[in-house]
């Protein structure tokens, strides 16, 4: 049972968790098209490269901070009033029809600002809870049910194509920053001064990866990036193919498996072992490509609405475990270390190769879209036959970071 305190701090957590996702899919979500109708889609696969690059330089550096030195809603703040003030400037940029490289600076700019941001309110949402296994998959649902909201605001103001969307995501932005001034502040611990330089970076996390069940997790979780990186550039293209409009609001089908799946995620964690969770989303990952790879509108909608099945299980499982398995000092890095690897290096392999894969399934009579879902199908099927043999769930030699064993 919920204290009445205890009932308000959750409360304010998942409004965090809510704006946030609005936030974030008002300007992920429709970007690809964005570019496409102001004549750049040949920047498209480097417009969303340049978040990847972003995942290598900022989740750490402010995760560590956000552990370390300042508070992490006061973190969370500046850099969400950064990425409010860079979106705005970017739209801009892209309705003005500025030069398309002055553009992909601006956007790459905005990445670095917004690249650390999901991690730290992960980890400040983590760090209240008591009893994360039961209580994280309900309020990370508010996240969901926020990108949902702004996919769907994105389609109702009809700025699907429109650089209206980077101004509407710039003041939901400005609201998460607001909203931090009414979250808790959480304890620091106490000052370290000599810290080396490969600390002040964060990138001490690197030790977490000594243990075999943790690699293997980094490893599955960046490798399944690859192919997840071709859902939001190009699935859109391929339901405009078939000849559906309001893609943002047709992309919002993946949050409503996804919504299900994290209300199932408390029950599923006391009652599955780890290893078969990871696995079902990661069997989810194989079958929604494949539906995807048939054709048709109503194959490409199914595969869509099991994209967040397969992303629930795989990546917010992922969080738990860490969370479960580091000490609490350790935590904001942790998240950022995954941030990295999975935004980082599994997304910028992704977007430019499934970029290349693209053009390579595209001729004069169109994209050949079975051969390339397809493709992300067999990536898919490779990871899930990686992880069943690789992760053994056994209890794990103490290293820097570890808290309790793996499963």
């Amino acid at each position: 049972m919920f204290t009445a305190l205890r009932k308000a701090e959750y409360t304010e957590l998942a409004i965090l968790f809510f704006i946030q996702g609005a936030a974030m899919s008002i300007w992920f979500v429709p970007i690809g098209s964005i570019l496409d109708t102001h004549g750049l889609a040949h920047i498209k696969p480097l417009a969303f490269g340049a978040s990847a690059i972003a995942y290598f330089v900022s989740p750490l550096i402010f995760g560590a901070m956000a552990d370390r030195h300042v508070p992490p809603a006061k973190v969370l703040r500046t850099l969400a009033t950064a990425t409010a003030v860079l979106m705005a400037v970017a739209s801009t940029a892209i309705r003005d029809h500025l030069n398309p490289w002055l553009i992909l600076g601006l956007i790459q700019i905005f990445w670095l600002f917004y690249a650390p941001m999901f991690s730290i309110s992960s980890a400040i949402v983590l760090a209240r809870l008591k009893d994360a296994k039961s209580e994280f998959g309900p309020i990370r649902a508010m996240a969901t049910l926020g990108w949902m909201g702004g996919c769907l605001l994105v389609s109702w103001i009809n700025a699907d194509n429109s650089s209206r969307a980077g101004y509407v995501g710039a003041g939901a932005w400005l609201l998460v920053a607001l909203f931090t001034y009414f979250l808790p502040e959480t304890q620091m611990p106490p000052s370290a001064e000599n810290l080396k330089w490969h600390e002040r970076l964060g990138l001490d996390a690197l030790t977490l990866l000594k243990n075999r069940d943790h690699r293997v997790i980094f490893l599955i979780t960046t490798m399944l990036s690859i192919p997840i990186a071709a859902f939001y550039p190009y699935a859109p293209t391929n339901m405009r193919d078939v000849g559906l409009t309001h893609t943002s609001a047709w992309m919002s089908l993946a949050q409503c498996s996804e919504m299900v799946a994290m209300f199932s995620l408390g029950w599923l964690l006391a009652h599955w072992r780890l290893k078969w969770i990871f696995a079902c989303g990661l069997a989810f990952g194989v079958l929604r490509f494949g539906l995807s790879a048939v054709g048709g509108e109503a194959w490409l909608l199914a595969g869509v609405a099991l994209h967040g099945a397969c992303y629930t299980l795989v990546y917010i499982t992922a969080q738990i475990y860490l969370d479960q398995r580091v000490d609490p000092g350790w935590r904001t890095r942790a998240q950022a270390l995954l941030s990295l690897t999975n935004s980082g290096l599994g997304n910028l392999v992704g977007y430019l190769g499934t970029g290349w894969f693209f053009r390579t399934c595209t001729g004069n009579a169109g994209t050949h879209w079975t051969l390339f879902w397809g493709g992300m199908a067999a990536i898919a099927l490779g990871v899930l036959v990686y992880f069943l043999r690789a992760y053994q769930g056994v209890v794990a030699p103490k290293t820097a970071g570890l808290k309790i064993e793996a499963r």
